[in-house]
């Protein structure tokens, strides 16, 4: 992914996830392009904030109460 794709991503609002999305993996199954990097299972709920961002993409994901 480019820099410019990556800067966007971070800049952009955070994608909310419910629990029942759990475990959440990027890229997400619903995603356009689901085989842009190798699939990684992030662990928002061992997060303090519960967010987390995806170390290939940049992609910020916030678990909705």
């Amino acid at each position: 992914m480019s820099s410019t794709a990556t800067a966007m991503l971070q800049e952009s609002p955070p994608i909310e996830v419910a629990r029942r999305d759990l475990p959440l993996c990027c890229p997400r199954p619903d995603a356009p392009v689901w085989n842009m990097h190798p699939r990684v299972y992030l662990p928002i709920e061992d997060e303090p904030h519960h967010e987390v961002a995806c170390p290939y993409c940049g992609a910020r994901y916030r678990l909705a109460n």
